[in-house]
């Protein structure tokens, strides 16, 4: 399986090592992103990605590397620590990028047979809301199976976390690491995706925005073709 982690920092604390053992423990084709030094920039809101085309962002050549990872991988990782109850700002700024691919506009087909998981860290609380951050786009992505790890490590970096703590983390990736080779080969969406995806494609029938309703109906997104089949 290949794999990409898109890290919400460029820093190698406790998320990013705990991002890596996951990764490590399902395959060793791993390519891995740090933000903001492989990509820092903000969405301007020039809606061209949604009326136009996303080869029309200011920005579609810097991303394109990360664009293109992704879309290769079998396994997505979003990695960020909690700042102030929230992901990163350049995990913020990143996820902006790819508004134009939640299932309401143009999605991604190969999104829909890959797997994906959120990681967070802090030295205390905040990992709920920092996955749903992240969690929000890989379930609009369409991404088909999704999982989440949010663990407090009472420590500022990683030599700080204890060793009870961390066999604790070498578990609960263990354990995640095992759904996602069971399910390699077989990724099917649930029904809450299939069910947004239902009313996504009822909505694109007559939709507002050309761009959308043409990308939906070039694929046969509109009748009775699924992009999981």
């Amino acid at each position: 399986m290949k794999i990409v982690i898109i890290h919400g920092q460029s820093h190698k604390g406790s998320t990013y090592h705990i991002a890596h053992m996951l990764a490590e423990k399902i395959s060793s084709d791993i390519k891995e992103f740090f933000l903001p030094k492989d990509f820092g920039e903000f969405c301007v809101g020039c809606t061209k990605c949604f009326t136009e085309s996303e080869t029309k962002c200011p920005h579609y050549e810097k991303l394109k590397p990360l664009t293109d990872a992704m879309d290769e991988a079998n396994v997505i990782i979003l990695a960020s620590p909690v700042y102030v109850f929230h992901a990163t700002g350049a995990m913020k700024a990143f996820l902006d990028h790819y508004g134009y691919r939640w299932m309401v506009h143009s999605p991604e087909e190969s999104m829909f047979k890959k797997q994906g998981v959120c990681i967070s860290t802090a030295a205390g609380a905040g990992m709920k809301s920092t996955n749903k951050d992240m969690m929000d786009s890989l379930f609009f992505w369409g991404v088909a199976k999704r999982y989440k790890y949010g663990v407090g490590v009472a420590a500022v970096d990683w030599n700080g976390v204890s060793e009870k703590k961390k066999r604790v983390i070498d578990k609960t990736t263990s354990s995640i690491a095992k759904k996602i080779i069971h399910n390699s080969g077989n990724v099917k969406p649930g029904i809450k995706t299939k069910g947004m995806f239902w009313v996504m494609h009822i909505m694109q029938k007559n939709g507002f925005n050309p761009r959308d309703v043409e990308h939906w109906k070039s694929k046969g997104w509109t009748e009775k073709k699924r992009p999981w089949k």
